[in-house]
């Protein structure tokens, strides 16, 4: 009798402390998911890069980095083995671009496009996030200005500086949709002061749409395209086409590496909207690279 008391007395103890034991699990769970609720968790890496692949994508340095970009494109590949498909000839364009603040970037450069010397400002206005403030996309203004270096086709003609100025206006709104997919959409105003002839127009309003699907840790492809709502083709003093390119990125340490397939030569937005020249069916694709050197200076 007293060996059967001291069992059902040792089976009710276990029971009591397994309750307890749930019950302090169940508390602790709760306590986790009230501090989940309460803290914010933002969306990283929706890009690897500052740009998916010409345009801005809505990634920004930190606080304190610096980046070293150069960008260049070789000729159009259909131009034959005499030019080496393109390769004997060469676009460049270099750029510093600085984190001033978490959430404000800026940047100069200067490349060989028309001699052209740019600088941007690139604010953070909303970044994705979960927990306690839920915003379902990144959102990032850009506004930059492009001035053209090359030298006036008309010297004794009265010229004045502000001819040479460009501005582009963008909205960069962006997605991450899950670890490896990640979309943008970009719509964008570029003005410029002075154009070839009065049918060639000051402003241009265009849609832009880019993509990057991750394949393995290091390396991801990308996809972007502007559409450029332009008048009729045929008053243009030079028709262009809209953007349309395909790359890869290739992350190495402290470089981020972009190879690139695009019908544009130019890399800046003055240039590959509303003058980019070439087709993708007539073969006139550009290929080139971006090479993305980070440095911590703060």
């Amino acid at each position: 009798m007293k060996s059967f008391q001291k069992k059902l007395l040792s089976i009710l103890s276990l029971f009591i402390m397994n309750s307890f034991a749930l019950i302090n699990a169940q508390d602790l769970q709760s306590i986790l998911e009230e501090q989940m609720e309460e803290s914010t968790n933002y969306v990283s890496a929706s890009f690897k890069s500052t740009r998916i692949l010409n345009g801005h994508s809505i990634e920004r340095m930190p606080e304190g980095q610096l980046d070293f970009r150069v960008s260049h494109r070789f000729g159009r590949i259909n131009s034959g083995a005499y030019e080496f498909f393109g390769l004997d000839q060469a676009n460049t364009h270099l750029s510093l671009e600085y984190g001033i603040l978490d959430w404000l970037m800026v940047g100069i450069g200067r490349g060989t496009f028309e001699k052209t010397v740019d600088g941007f400002l690139k604010i953070s206005l909303l970044r994705q996030s979960i927990g306690k403030k839920n915003n379902p996309v990144s959102i990032t203004w850009l506004s930059g200005s492009f001035v053209n270096g090359l030298r006036w086709s008309n010297p004794e003609k009265e010229n004045q500086f502000i001819h040479r100025m460009e501005y582009v206006h963008q909205l960069l709104i962006a997605r991450k949709f899950t670890p490896e997919i990640s979309l943008q959409i970009t719509p964008s105003y570029l003005h410029r002061n002075l154009v070839k002839t009065a049918n060639d127009p000051n402003d241009l309003f265009i849609i832009g749409a880019g993509s990057r699907i991750k394949i393995t840790q290091r390396i991801s492809f990308n996809a972007e395209y502007f559409h450029v709502f332009k008048p009729d083709q045929s008053n243009l003093s030079t028709p262009f086409y809209n953007p349309l390119s395909f790359g890869f990125d290739i992350e190495t340490g402290g470089h981020v590496f972009q190879l690139i397939f695009t019908n544009s030569l130019a890399m800046r937005e003055n240039g590959f909207l509303g003058q980019t020249t070439g087709r993708w069916l007539d073969g006139d694709i550009h290929f080139g690279f971006n090479i993305s050197r980070v440095f911590q200076i703060k």
